[in-house]
């Protein structure tokens, strides 16, 4: 069967005249073919090139192959996850000027992955390390041994299957609410491989937080959607503006080019939200296989790592005017401090050793840089050590700020937000080359596969065809939804806020809503946590025994 038949089998007998030709005649042409070809070969080729000089200037630690193997298939797996992302969610952006006739396929296609490349390069980092911070802590800093390797894997291996799953179905399923559910399927089953409970496994109060965004996203989506068309409709009154597109006839240009740029907004917001999630993950890779060069910002400036130095020491102090140190020799002090820090950020228990803890590894991070005088310095031996001390203070300052039970004066408050912003600025960074892989990957992931779901979004939501205000207020909603979320660093589902506001334009419009489609992209969404939890989790106990 063909693609036009694959395609005209997909959609209800009732609806299959209403497929722009331009979508049912669409063909891959040998020119988009010989361009993915090279951009995917230079992608490839920037990327070990820009990993090896990096490693090289940093001095490899270790001789054997095997890390190293792993690094590599680790971010072939991690670029693969950006990858089926992109051409998962390319409807999202493509949809809505595809059957308004604003766009041909071909061009609105690789518009969309253009500007998917720009958000992830202008990305600010923040929904990248939030998504890491859902991870189990013990697998955070053991991220460069076996377990570690299992987690990575387990986690995006199980994110790509249910991905692919959906894509294949047609049903517009939300990349980041899989990415999430994978995060929590390997918690919970690395806590009860452990003898704890599953719910010991995962940070609660961070997927909570989580969770809400995502759920509330699809009511945004739809509410906002169909209050902006009823407002449309109230001061907009031109009729040609609520019509469907007469054959393949392109609308207004003014009409045309608010279509045309909230496409381009929806891409650009998906760029920026959806790629940071690849992006901490092969932080998290690069950090675990090669420290030296990755688990500090070695760019970090000698008078920052001074004033480093210099707020670690005024933290520990203001620490102790709440608790006395701990009274055993350095080296056991710090050993336990740690131990006790990890207990308190997975169980939140605010027990009376977590402050002396915290304060002894305050110190102990600040003796370390300045004695090595920059974080570039730091001997190979120390550097996963000081970053992983850096960590679990960091974590802990955060969950201690959330603590009701926890009455710091102003200037304890102020040196531990000051204290943290520094240990964030030496750790939180994204090399150039790991934004510009994701990128492509992400980019590339737009030129395919994507008119399954653009069938589905355009045209099996609603009962008639969608019109040019439709999907104005869908797209619209959407692209203000999402880079709000990036700006606050939630991981909101673009496919979520989309479909709903297709949706909730249909309903504003009384056009009538495709229950049947409804009811399965409800299944999905319903599915989607639990299917991704059960697989992660099925997929980290079988690797961590492999490895």
């Amino acid at each position: 069967m063909d693609s036009s038949a694959q395609l005209n089998a997909a959609v209800p007998p009732h609806a299959t005249s209403t497929i722009p030709s331009a979508l049912s005649e669409h063909k891959t042409g040998p020119a988009t073919l010989i361009l993915f070809a090279v951009l995917l070969l230079l992608g490839l080729i920037y990327t070990a090139m820009s990993l090896t000089a990096d490693v090289t200037e940093a001095g490899p630690t270790t001789t054997q192959w095997l890390p190293y193997f792993l690094l590599g298939l680790a971010l072939l797996i991690a670029l693969g996850f950006e990858f089926v992302n992109g051409f998962h969610d390319t409807a999202n952006a493509v949809a809505t000027v595809i059957y308004t006739h604003s766009l041909p396929p071909n061009f609105a296609v690789m518009w969309s992955g253009c500007f998917n490349f720009l958000g992830v390069l202008l990305s600010s980092g923040a929904v990248a390390f939030g998504i890491i911070s859902l991870l189990p802590v013990e697998l955070i800093l053991q991220v460069g041994s076996g377990s570690g390797f299992a987690m990575v894997f387990a986690l995006l291996i199980a994110a790509i299957i249910w991905n692919l799953g959906t894509w294949w179905l047609g049903l517009p399923a939300s990349s980041s609410h899989t990415m999430i559910g994978s995060i929590l399927g390997v918690g919970i089953a690395n806590a009860l491989m452990h003898g704890r409970t599953g719910t010991s496994g995962v940070d609660w109060a961070q997927a909570t937080k989580v969770g809400y965004s995502l759920l509330l996203s699809p009511l945004v989506g739809f509410v906002c959607a169909a209050l902006l068309l009823l407002a449309m409709r109230a001061f907009v009154k031109s009729k040609e503006l609520y019509e469907a597109p007469v054959g393949n006839t392109p609308p207004p240009w003014w009409i045309r080019g608010l279509l045309i740029l909230t496409c381009t907004g929806v891409s650009f917001a998906h760029g920026s939200n959806d790629g940071q999630k690849g992006m901490g993950l092969i932080m998290l890779i690069l950090v675990g296989t090669v420290p030296m060069a990755y688990a500090l910002n070695r760019a970090m400036p000698v008078d920052h790592v001074t004033q480093f130095v210099a707020v670690a020491h005024v933290t520990q102090i203001s620490l102790d005017k709440y608790t006395a140190p701990l009274s055993l020799p350095p080296a056991a002090s710090t050993a336990a401090s740690r131990d006790t820090l990890i207990t308190f950020i997975r169980t939140k228990e605010l027990t009376p050793e977590a402050l002396p803890a915290l304060s002894t590894l305050t110190g102990a991070i600040g003796e370390r840089v300045k004695e090595s005088g920059s974080l570039a310095n730091v001997p190979a031996t120390n550097v996963t050590n000081v970053r992983n001390d850096m960590y679990l203070v960091a974590e802990a300052i955060r969950v201690l700020d959330k603590n009701p039970a926890v009455n710091f004066d102003a200037d304890t408050k102020a040196n531990l937000t000051a204290f943290k912003k520094q240990i964030d600025d030496a750790t939180k960074f994204i090399p150039l080359w790991v934004k510009i892989a994701v990128a492509i990957a992400l980019g590339l992931g737009t030129m395919v596969g994507w008119k399954r779901i653009v069938v589905t979004v355009g045209q099996k939501i609603g009962k008639t065809h969608l019109t040019y205000a439709q999907g104005a207020s869908a797209e619209l909603v959407a692209m203000l939804t999402i880079g709000a979320a990036d700006v606050f660093g939630l991981p909101v589902s673009t496919t979520h806020v989309l479909s709903s506001g297709v949706a909730g334009s249909m309903a504003a419009n009384r056009s009538g809503l495709q229950m049947s489609t409804i009811r399965n992209l409800a299944m999905a969404w319903v599915l989607t946590l639990p299917v991704a939890i059960l697989l992660s989790g099925s997929l980290y106990w079988l690797f961590s025994h492999l490895f």
